[in-house]
């Protein structure tokens, strides 16, 4: 029976050795999870904090953005307010002038006005020396002498298309610097 209970001690320890080692093996792995199911919690914590940090970011970014693009709009309508106003002004300035010019076409075809030029009395007093006096002053005017010579009509009709012209080229080129001014604002 010695030989039966050295056998059944060994197989006693055997037993208790496997038992004991799958015990702590059981423990062991049962520690270790839930040491990595709380590694996973924290790590699963700090991603949805870090995502929420930048849901928060890209948030602030886009309402900056809205911000920006609002402030630009509001500027671009107050621009495009202003540049209107300039081209009423200018085309109010185009229309005025051609009424203008056509009272004084009208004026002129109806010799209600009639158009003259200030000739040099000195050049033609040199020209006709036949010893007349000069007409006197006119009560308006302080300059002794002044003689005028009547345009003709069809000239008179030349020059006033020529002037309709130059109104119209300073009228364009003074809007044109309104709207470079304004945009460069």
């Amino acid at each position: 029976m010695k030989a039966l209970d050295w056998r059944l001690a060994c197989l006693a320890l055997l037993l208790g050795l496997a038992l004991g080692g799958r015990g702590a093996w059981l423990w062991q792995a049962c520690t270790y999870g839930k040491q990595l199911a709380e590694q996973a919690a924290d790590y699963g914590r700090q991603l949805a904090a870090k995502d929420r940090d930048h849901g928060r970011e890209r948030e602030q970014a886009a309402a900056a953005a809205l911000d920006q693009m609002a402030e630009q709009q509001g500027a671009r309508r107050a621009l495009e307010g202003r540049l209107q106003e300039q081209n009423q002004t200018h085309w109010k300035e185009m229309a005025d002038a051609k009424k203008t010019r056509d009272r004084l076409r009208d004026q002129l075809a109806t010799a209600d006005v009639r158009l003259s030029v200030l000739v040099d009395a000195g050049a033609f007093a040199s020209q006709s020396c036949d010893g007349e006096v000069r007409e006197t002053t006119s009560p308006g005017g302080v300059v002794h002498g002044i003689i005028r010579a009547d345009v003709d009509h069809a000239f008179a009709q030349r020059i006033l298309a020529i002037t309709q012209e130059g109104d119209r080229g300073l009228i364009a080129l003074k809007a044109c610097q309104a709207y470079v001014s304004e945009i460069i604002k």
